[in-house]
């Protein structure tokens, strides 16, 4: 584990305060955690599936990633449909580089496998939650992910490679936070959470990949910029206990 945790380390500007981890462990914030958790596979896959979509690939192929996702959006935002039989909606379309696109099959290849896996462990979640008789109910999303993208570009291309570069920090801080906090939970729930470290810690790299390939420039100072940024989020006070929140409020 610390041959995958070391180079993420390394990437981070901080580590997640103990504070955080505390609040964490405590009984009375599981469903919150899970819950969280749970929204922010699910907010991974749209946002990747957003990039593809808005950036790479045809109108067929961006119409079947809809169609992929929507019956996870129903359950989550809706509440419509059995969480157990979400397993089974699976991507069954070729995805096809529309014509004209600046963006390549990497991207698309990249953004697609980061999709499955990240709603392989929203069902998996969703698996956690029943064992633990968390029942789903919607909840608020924390500052964390708006904090990053607030500080997004607006011109092409340099909006897309800031948008993956902010993917690389929550998906690092993601994986940094499951090391964490599985010591100080119950070891079915702890070892869940090492088994998505060892899984999710390429998901931080795919997207530096993608946004230095697709910057075609040395982007250093901007992955150290947002680096700050996302610091300041994960170790300033925040009265919103949430998976990616910052440190507790007294």
């Amino acid at each position: 584990m610390e041959n995958l945790l070391a180079p993420i380390q390394g990437f981070l500007n901080c580590e997640t305060p103990d504070a955080w981890v505390a609040e964490a462990a405590k009984k009375e914030n599981l469903a919150v955690l899970l819950t969280d958790h749970l929204i922010c596979e699910l907010k991974a896959a749209q946002s990747a599936m957003f990039l593809i979509r808005r950036y790479a690939v045809d109108a067929d192929s961006a119409k079947a990633l809809l169609d992929w996702l929507k019956p996870y959006e129903d359950f989550t935002y809706r509440q419509i449909g059995d969480w157990r039989e979400l397993e089974k909606f699976k991507l069954n379309k070729s995805m096809l580089v529309k014509s004209g696109s600046r963006y390549g099959q990497d991207l698309v290849d990249k953004m697609v496998m980061l999709i499955r896996e990240e709603l392989h462990h929203f069902y998996q979640v969703l698996e956690m939650m029943n064992n633990y008789g968390v029942v789903y109910d919607k909840i608020e999303s924390s500052r964390y992910a708006k904090g990053l993208l607030r500080h997004v570009k607006t011109h092409e291309p340099d909006a897309l490679i800031d948008k993956l570069i902010c993917g690389a920090y929550i998906e690092a801080r993601s994986c940094e936070r499951f090391a964490k906090i599985a010591p100080f939970l119950d070891k079915h729930l702890g070892d869940f959470y090492i088994s998505l470290l060892r899984s999710e810690a390429r998901h931080y790299q795919d997207y530096l990949t993608l946004a230095t390939d697709i910057a075609g420039k040395d982007i250093s100072q901007r992955i150290a910029y947002f680096g700050e940024v996302e610091a300041d989020l994960i170790s300033s006070s925040d009265e919103d206990f949430k998976f990616h929140s910052g440190l507790p409020s007294q």
